[in-house]
């Protein structure tokens, strides 16, 4: 009789080439939602969890067995690192792969608010098509104004190399790290880039440094009149600052993807403001995404199910834990 498969925890479902290779591998559960119980519950008895929603701080308290877990993305913010590494877990994750997909979303929200799209359309629909062509008129152009890019990882180097190339941007680079050559972009403290760009996109990851990175002094050095996009996580911004800028006209717009509690809730005044962009934590979504991080997910999944440490592990200091806890289990 053969070995039962090792038993693999999805969060949530994935791409259907992603599962199908997966199910190679492991037997597969998906949970059926993604409340902490839930989780808890559903993580019991499985070998890996692939993440692609917030797991409870106590997820490994909850499910002993657990030797890795894969994040469904770059952010590992989702997952209780500390808690992991103490246990002896591998975290790993799928830096880069989706990075495209979030590029042009920042591109086509920089437009929209440039060209005030979302404003023109509401006047076409109440108003008419006069006005709405006279409304399109108190929209700009983005060639030759200047792009901030806070976070210059995988996303903002994606994001500089578009808007410099492809709609003739002066890019400002925030960044912890030398810019490399041909970056498209000029680095810049964060109090330079904030005063001198017109549109400001947050690409950062979460972390203790980058929690409230833009508060209510930052946003106060924009220009008036400028926009912001945020593809990191709700909590690099603080809202209500975010908020009292948007209501006061200092700033003309924002497009946010993330925000400090998700779903949005549904009385949030962002919804009733016309120069806000909504969209539901789904810049680095598409069918070409998906698909990749999948794969490259399952991939990760397939390197701790062997007993190895994948190449894109976070927490490499838990390897001799790991190694030890699937040498006494023969994974």
């Amino acid at each position: 009789m053969s070995a039962a498969l090792p038993r693999v925890l999805l969060t949530n479902a994935i791409h259907p080439e992603a599962h199908a290779r997966l199910a190679l591998s492991a037997d597969i559960a998906v949970a059926p939602d993604a409340n902490a119980d839930t989780l808890r519950s559903a993580a019991r008895g499985c070998a890996v969890v692939m993440v692609r929603s917030q797991l409870p701080d106590d997820i490994f308290d909850a499910a002993p067995t657990l030797i890795g877990a894969v994040r469904h993305g770059a952010g590992v913010d989702m997952i209780p690192i500390e808690a992991a590494t103490a246990r002896g877990v591998l975290v790993a994750n799928v830096p880069g792969v989706n990075a495209n997909a979030v590029a042009e979303h920042v591109l086509r929200s920089m437009l929209s608010l440039a060209r005030q799209t979302q404003q023109v359309s509401a006047v076409l629909r109440e108003q008419g098509w006069v006005a709405a062509r006279a409304a399109a008129e108190s929209g700009v152009e983005l060639r030759g104004r200047t792009l901030g890019v806070v976070g210059f990882g995988h996303v903002g180097q994606a994001v500089a190399r578009l808007a410099h190339l492809g709609l003739g941007m002066r890019v400002l680079a925030h960044t912890r790290s030398p810019l490399r050559e041909n970056a498209h972009a000029t680095a810049a403290t964060l109090d330079e880039l904030m005063a001198q760009s017109d549109v400001v996109v947050l690409a950062c990851p979460l972390t203790p440094q980058t929690r409230g990175l833009v508060g209510g002094a930052q946003l106060a050095r924009m220009r008036r009149g400028s926009w912001l996009v945020n593809v990191a996580r709700g909590p690099v911004v603080d809202e209500a600052a975010l908020l009292d800028a948007l209501q006061r006209g200092h700033l003309a717009g924002a497009a946010l993807d993330v925000f400090d509690t998700q779903p949005l809730r549904a009385d949030h005044p962002f919804w009733q403001m016309p120069q806000v962009l909504v969209t539901p934590h789904a810049a680095g979504v598409t069918d070409d995404s998906m698909r990749a991080m999948g794969l490259g997910a399952v991939e990760a999944v397939e390197y701790l199910l062997r007993g190895e440490c994948p190449p894109t592990c976070v927490n490499r200091q838990a390897l001799p834990a790991f190694t030890a806890r699937t040498q006494a289990q023969h994974i």
